[in-house]
């Protein structure tokens, strides 16, 4: 069950992230007091729920500036039956949607809801309707939308709001999940709809402690909000210099154990950066660093492989990012360093090949620039579905090849002697690739 104790009130929790709000006028909806479906006791619930949160609605929404950071912010109240979805609700949520269009500002949402009202029957279900009508209308219009799930998130609150939004938070131990604890199976696993579990899960991006929500959303804000046209620079490379002599001292030092790695790359590169994980499908691939970063006052989308073997749940993150930085005009920074893409059975299972093609169609179809710096290994297709066809850069440390040369030579039926011939042969020297067009040019040679 939920530690009651820390459920917020929806204005304590505006106040938690905001210096400034301004509510925006309800709209009113005249029902009889028993609503739509003249459901006994129903306006007397309504105002029991009044007195004691002094809410008129399970909503309060509003135009908030969050460290200077301006967007509209809207926050549940769950001691209004629950924060659940009602007619009323609904009324509110879709002005702020509108709000946010019309004034080209991101919107932030404090959820905390147990789903649909169900005093208002289907009239209260259709209300998900509605909300994901005005989602995908902020979506179109190119605006950011940042979800914070409070205790406890469920129900058609989650589904929409919640795992709907561009950015998904949540405060400690908070319960998540489309089924409320009073409709799961009794032999549930409670972890699973936890924070922390659902974080596992790859459902959402990060746990926030309520003292740091403030700082983390006008980072996001910030991050989301100062994209420019202009590509990404490649990194500073700063692993061995010099040209390797043949291909497998070409491989050999991208393989090198000391070789600087994707997270070193990318905190000399953004002084600011903050992670999305997972994606939204279950898994997680801890060999995949994706996000948002500041790099001379710009902001960057970023997906970078850390030298392991690529699994599904990492190509699905990687192209969930750069899809939503083409759809808010952030360049992308890719960094390539795989042996290949994970092909064991489990990857298999879990749609390798499926996810490999989306993350070749985020490239593709990117209407921002995406930038690509190879800093260790390119290993096949597993690498080259995260590079710029037209904006690559490798290092001196590094290598691209159709296949490990181990590999081509099995494939070839050579003796394992003839495997550091096979590697020149395959041209995959940083200054081979140069030659061949694949890049632009070599940084640190």
């Amino acid at each position: 069950m939920s530690d009651t104790s820390q459920r917020i009130p929806a204005r304590a929790a505006i106040a938690l992230v905001a210096g400034e709000f301004e509510e925006l006028a309800a709209p009113e909806r005249d029902f009889t007091d028993d609503g739509p479906l003249s459901w006994t006791g129903y306006g007397t619930s309504r105002a029991r729920a009044t007195e004691r949160t002094g809410e008129t609605e399970s909503v309060v929404c509003g135009v908030a500036s969050v460290e200077g950071r301006p967007c509209v912010l809207l926050s549940f109240e769950f001691g209004f039956l629950g924060g659940s979805l009602g007619q009323r609700t609904g009324d509110r949520l879709e002005l702020a949607y509108e709000t946010a269009r019309e004034r080209r500002l991101p919107l932030v949402s404090l959820i905390a809801t147990g789903g649909s009202r169900m005093q208002e029957g289907m009239l209260a279900l259709t209300q998900l309707q509605r909300v994901a009508r005005q989602s995908a209308l902020l979506t179109a219009a190119g605006l950011p939308q940042i979800a914070v799930l409070r205790d406890p998130t469920t129900g058609g609150g989650w589904a929409t709001l919640g795992a709907g939004a561009d950015v998904v938070l949540a405060l400690p131990g908070a319960q998540i999940g489309f089924a409320g604890s009073r409709v799961r199976p009794a032999d549930a696993d409670p972890a699973a709809y936890r924070a922390e579990g659902q974080l596992a899960a790859g459902q959402i991006d990060a746990i926030v402690r309520k003292e740091n929500l403030r700082g983390v959303l006008a980072g996001w804000l910030t991050l989301l909000g100062t994209g420019g046209s202009r590509p990404a620079p490649p990194p500073d490379p700063f692993g061995e210099s010099g040209l390797p002599a043949d291909g497998w001292e070409a491989v050999t030092r991208a393989r090198a154990a000391g070789r600087p790695r994707a997270e070193a790359y990318l905190d000399a590169y953004f002084p600011h950066r903050q992670a999305l994980l997972g994606d939204r499908c279950g898994g997680v691939d801890p060999g995949m660093l994706c996000g948002f970063g500041l790099h001379r006052g710009a902001s960057y989308a970023y997906a970078a492989q850390t030298g392991t073997a690529t699994r599904p749940a990492g190509y699905r993150t990687a192209a969930r990012v750069i899809r939503l930085a083409d759809r808010l005009g952030i360049p992308v920074l890719t960094l390539v360093d795989t042996p290949g893409a994970a092909n064991d059975a489990a990857a298999e299972r879990a749609g390798q090949g499926a996810a490999i093609a989306e993350a070749f169609a985020a490239v593709a179809s990117a209407r921002v620039p995406v930038t690509t710096l190879v800093i260790g290994e390119g290993g096949s297709g597993g690498a080259l579905a995260l590079t710029s066809p037209d904006r690559t850069w490798v290092t001196a440390d590094s290598y691209f090849s159709v296949i490990a040369p181990e590999l081509a030579a099995a494939i070839l039926k050579r003796d394992e002697s003839e495997v550091r011939r096979t590697a020149s042969q395959l041209r995959l020297r940083p200054q081979d690739l140069v030659e061949l067009g694949v890049a632009r040019g070599v940084l640190g040679a």
